[in-house]
């Protein structure tokens, strides 16, 4: 079967349609995000390059921008548990309770 359209190994259909390019939107500080131009009633996410910040910019209807910035940080995994040291430590605790002399008994006597 032919198709109507050439196909060339280089596209995914036949049609050439290719999605919109994905970017993250880099200012610099305070003054980039406002200068940032942004289309009434929309909203954008802007990483700040001089802090670890994002900015949350919003238009109303009239085009007004609205301002909001939000601090971020790398997230770092958690530590993993050691189960033996964990358990060396709870022997260590117990020997140490069992081993002191009750305090209680040794006033009634």
């Amino acid at each position: 079967m032919a198709y109507p359209f050439p196909t060339y190994p280089f596209q995914s259909n036949p049609f050439g349609f290719q999605p919109p390019q994905q970017q993250v939107v880099r200012v610099n500080g305070r003054g980039g995000a406002e200068t940032y131009a942004l289309a009434p009633n929309s909203s954008a996410l802007l990483l700040d390059e001089t802090a670890p910040v994002v900015w949350l910019v919003q238009t109303d209807g009239a085009g007004y921008k609205t301002l909001n910035p939000y601090n971020i940080e790398p997230v770092k995994p958690a530590p993993s548990v050691d189960v033996s040291s964990l358990e060396s430590r709870v022997a260590k605790l117990e020997e140490l309770i069992h081993d002191k002399p009750d305090s209680r008994s040794a006033e009634h006597k």
